[in-house]
């Protein structure tokens, strides 16, 4: 029995739809904040069981049977290690066979803030003795993409990456590699992937990129941290979003967001998808 943690966010419905190649509808449990957000999993067959990271007591009853655990990380930044204790607390009690865990990219080195609460989850799942396997996932291509209209619209790629590169992935990829982590026969319980795409880039390049399939001139600005930051609050961004991007691009001029080591693809058996691709994919919407 797999179980997904998050199962109807932008990860965990790809995670999901691609277990259903692989293994029965039977043996797949979407584990939900709000399952009334599920209705098309149970149509498919899957089992969808309300797990709400800050209510403990929903996690035991929604892992139950479970021999393998996605732990997809929380997106409520400053709550997320209190709500991934409690689940590796219900998965310890459920007596979990695997538990897999989406970190972040070089989670015990990285100078991202968002770091520190995927490096507090990582000491949890040690402490647990549960067999557990990290997941630390890269920058998804989507990050940036999602700019693309307000790049169109302005001419400009804002950021305050400087000329850092970026080894950033589509969600679709890592939502294989987690697929492919869970449902191997090789033993995983103590591995660390640092799943990173094979294709880095620097926002100049992202920036480029976008101009030659759009034939529109965009350059890419490259700003003052605080000036980004209040760039994208203007854009209408959240005040904590803005902070975590804009820290995350600080990160990327320090090389957070760089990893040439390639597990992503040796997870996939193929390459990763790239930028270019996912540009292309994006315009396409």
């Amino acid at each position: 029995m797999y179980v997904v943690t998050g199962a109807t966010g932008q990860l965990g419905r790809l995670v999901i739809e691609r277990l259903l190649k692989i293994v029965p509808a039977s043996q797949i449990v979407a584990a939900v904040r709000s399952p009334e957000k599920a209705a098309d999993l149970i149509a498919l067959g899957v089992h969808v069981r309300h797990a709400d990271y800050s209510r403990p007591e929903t996690l035991d009853s929604a892992f139950k049977g479970a021999e393998k655990l996605l732990l997809i990380s929380s997106s409520e930044v400053g709550q997320r290690a209190r709500q991934h204790q409690a689940v590796i607390d219900a998965a310890k009690r459920g007596a979990v066979q695997l538990l897999a865990y989406t970190s972040v990219l070089h989670a015990d080195t990285s100078p991202l803030s968002l770091a520190e609460e995927h490096r507090q989850t990582e000491a949890a799942l040690k402490d647990s003795g549960l067999p557990f396997v990290l997941l630390r996932n890269g920058w998804y291509t989507e990050n940036y993409t999602a700019s693309i209209p307000a790049a169109l619209a302005h001419g400009a790629v804002l950021g305050c990456a400087g000329d850092g590169r970026i080894s950033s992935a589509p969600r679709a990829d890592y939502a294989d590699a987690a697929v492919a982590v869970l449902t191997t026969q090789e033993p995983q319980a103590g591995r660390t992937y640092e799943l990173a795409g094979d294709d880095a880039y620097t926002l100049t390049e992202f920036a480029a990129e976008l101009s030659r399939q759009t034939g529109q001139a965009v350059g890419y600005v490259d700003l003052p941290q605080a000036d980004f930051e209040a760039a994208l609050v203007e854009a209408g961004l959240p005040g904590f979003v803005a902070t975590l991007l804009a820290d995350s691009d600080a990160g990327a001029s320090k090389g957070a967001l760089f990893d040439d080591g390639h597990q992503l693809s040796g997870l996939l058996g193929r390459t990763s998808v790239t930028l270019a691709q996912t540009i292309a994919a994006a315009l396409k919407n």
